[in-house]
């Protein structure tokens, strides 16, 4: 029994294990991520900052996410690692920031066997959790879910396992109609019955449910379709058979939570609702996604946040951030930032474990869960560091408190916003606010310094 303590301590870099009593080894917590695909921080019928009127959509309708926004607390500043799935993805299981995971190319190389994950973590906690992944995988790295502590996936799956059409010169045009629109029949099916798995086996469990949808192809029940086709659009939502994926989406989305209520495990499960990364900026999206929204003659997806997908400015990586669970006050607002790579050291906490996993951008929430929205995150840098792997427009970015600094690398060109009072990020203020400017340029370039260099001989050249 020592040596085996020994051996998880040594793998999961624990500082401290301590020997649970019998009622946490009865008691553990499950977990449930739901992970939306190209989902935008507007596009629920809710709103995601009560004091921001146009954060909800003026045309999609999610009832049953409505509702469970009521039942949890809302993060109005949470954020996908990365702007594009793949990193996301990464980020997510790995508890680190795009910047030390690499790109596609470079994340394989610096994978290895060491790296905890979020299952590892929970079964170092306790041995019993069982793990599973359904859905968009997607890491491009021909990694497995199971090489990462997954009991049981899909496998390495992509995007194609989610689409109808084969052809992509019009598929921002086309829709198709199915009674399994993008496998969330399917998904959810696999999901419930892992669930009711664990609960007769009494195992505590992970759960993360990617979902195909709401990237392209845009696939719909034929009556959700009709149901928007005759509903007036709205000026920033528009596409009816978008609205009829978000609203069969959230349909699949109501319907597990209420599994999660029949089996009689609500009072000891979190459910944590987010995005991968923004909504594309249009459909079709347009290839000067960078300028500003005056640029364009209509309002932007993800109004009132800049850009979408793709991009570094809030419409790409201010998502829905949304957690259900025991101990969280309903429908509360919390103004705390919180990012994907803080999962992880969340779950932990919330399982029993040391909260200090090391090498983790990741901090635990887990008190602001249990104080009305209220608290601080303790991570290794205050700062959120991203980057997009882009050959056309690669740029790096870093928040700070109230601050946005952008870096645009083949440019040279840096922008600078105060996302406290300027949320659609219209006015630079790098010229104005200058020692502010250093002190922010001079945090993101010793970040990416220190834990991916190689960034920096890029362009230096």
């Amino acid at each position: 029994m020592v040596r085996l303590i020994l051996v998880i301590y040594l793998l999961f870099g624990v500082s401290s294990l301590k020997v649970p009593s019998k009622r946490q080894l009865e008691n553990r917590p499950n977990f449930i991520l739901i992970l939306t695909d190209d989902l935008g921080w507007s596009c629920f019928s809710s709103k995601m900052d009560d004091r921001v009127n146009d954060s909800k959509s003026d045309y999609y309708e999610t009832p049953k996410i409505d509702l469970f926004i009521k039942k949890s607390m809302r993060f109005s500043k949470g954020y996908a690692p990365d702007p594009i799935c793949s990193p996301t993805r990464r980020s997510i299981q790995f508890g680190r920031t795009s910047i030390k995971m690499g790109d596609d190319d470079d994340f394989p190389k610096k994978y290895t066997t060491a790296l905890h994950t979020i299952p590892q973590v929970l079964k170092s906690i306790d041995n019993r959790y069982k793990a599973a992944h359904f859905g968009k995988w997607d890491l491009r790295a021909k990694i497995t879910p199971e090489q990462l502590g997954y009991d049981v996936s899909d496998g390495d799956t992509g995007n194609v396992n989610g689409n109808i059409g084969q052809g992509k010169e019009e598929k921002w045009e086309r829709h198709f109609f199915s009674e399994n629109p993008k496998q969330m029949d399917s998904l959810n099916a696999r999901a419930i019955k892992f669930m009711k798995d664990q609960v007769n086996s009494k195992n505590p469990f992970y759960l993360q449910v990617s979902h195909y949808a709401t990237h392209v192809d845009f696939v719909t029940r034929q009556n959700s379709y009709d149901k928007f086709k005759a509903k007036p659009v709205g000026k920033k939502h528009d596409n009816p058979a978008w609205a009829g994926m978000i609203y069969d989406l959230d349909t699949k989305i109501g319907e597990l939570e209420r599994m999660v209520e029949n089996l009689g495990i609500a009072d000891n499960t979190y459910i944590v609702l987010m995005a991968d990364n923004g909504a594309v900026e249009f459909i079709p999206p347009v290839s000067n996604k960078l300028d500003l929204p005056a640029s364009f003659s209509k309002q932007m997806r993800n109004f009132p946040l800049r850009g979408g997908k793709w991009t570094l400015y809030e419409g790409g990586i201010r998502v829905p951030f949304i957690v259900k669970g025991p101990g969280i006050q309903k429908n509360t607002l919390s103004d705390v930032p919180v990012a994907g790579w803080d999962l992880m050291p969340t779950f932990s906490e919330l399982a029993g474990g040391n909260k200090s996993i090391e090498n983790l951008d990741g901090g635990s929430f887990a008190n602001v869960l249990k104080n009305k929205g209220k608290g601080e995150v303790e991570r290794a840098n205050k700062a959120f560091f991203f980057h997009r792997f882009a050959k056309a427009y690669p740029h790096s970015a870093v928040i700070m408190g109230d601050y946005k600094l952008i870096k645009f690398w083949k440019t040279n060109k840096i922008e600078m916003y105060n996302i406290s009072k300027d949320l659609g990020e219209l006015n630079d203020i790098s010229k104005v606010e200058k020692t502010k400017l250093k002190e922010l340029e001079s945090t993101l370039m010793s970040y990416i310094a220190k834990h991916n260099p190689d960034l920096i001989g890029k362009f230096s050249k």
